[in-house]
């Protein structure tokens, strides 16, 4: 009877409840986009709503620097106790570094090559005849104005650097690169005027860079002379007949 009952009775099993494993599948078989779980206090930025489009996410800019100052050049309290002596020299600063008794020199020099292309160009303006030596006329007379021009920059820029043009007629011939050459007839004497020009260029060339960049203004003067020289030259060349 005991053991009727004892087998009646039923065996006690224990039944572990296991933790149910999430569901990373949807209904279609696709992965499920998993939750991301904020930090308590600080706000999930991270959505994976399907319904509003993600934000693209930009690489933040690097940020510029501060603008610096540009370089001090010069030292203003020195510039004005430096300016205040020799006063007398003018334009002559003394961070001058060339050779002002030179300069003054090859500007005289220059002066008087330019007085001996104008005489030589008076001359021929009112030598040249005939049809042709009317076309010429013309442009020795504008080439003689020119050279004129010349030689009062280049005697305005001895006077900034405390020297004396020479005007002096004796040696003058002496002084000038050019040569005075009277010429008889007219392409003769168009072929004269170009050999003066090109003597001329190769002289400004020179001066121009025994110049180089100390001397700003007087360089500027000789560029701009040594332009007119060449468009001279090229006139004539016009001229030349071959």
């Amino acid at each position: 009877m005991e053991q009727t009952v004892r087998s009646q009775t039923p065996k006690r099993t224990s039944v572990r409840k296991s933790k149910a494993k999430p569901d990373l599948h949807t209904d279609s078989g696709r992965p499920r986009a998993a939750k991301q779980v904020s930090a308590p206090g600080v706000t999930n930025k991270t959505s994976f709503d399907r319904s509003k489009p993600a934000k693209s996410t930009k690489s933040a800019k690097p940020k510029k620097g501060k603008s610096t100052l540009p370089p001090v050049l010069v030292d203003k309290a020195a510039l004005r106790k430096m300016a205040r002596k020799k006063v007398a020299d003018g334009a002559v600063t003394s961070h001058y570094s060339l050779d002002k008794k030179t300069v003054i020199h090859l500007l005289n020099e220059s002066l008087a090559t330019e007085i001996v292309c104008m005489l030589r160009y008076k001359r021929h303006y009112y030598v040249a005849t005939g049809i042709k030596g009317r076309v010429a006329a013309a442009e020795f007379a504008e080439h003689a104005t020119q050279e004129l021009q010349h030689a009062d920059q280049l005697a305005e820029r001895i006077m900034q650097l405390g020297g004396t043009p020479n005007f002096d007629p004796v040696g003058l011939a002496e002084r000038s690169h050019a040569e005075y050459f009277a010429g008889c007839g007219l392409q003769e004497m168009i072929h004269e005027n170009l050999v003066a020009e090109r003597i001329a260029i190769e002289s400004y060339r020179a001066f121009i860079q025994y110049i180089g960049n100390e001397d700003p203004t007087t360089r500027r003067m000789l560029e701009l002379i040594l332009a007119m020289e060449e468009e001279h030259a090229d006139d004539l060349t016009d001229l030349l007949e071959p």
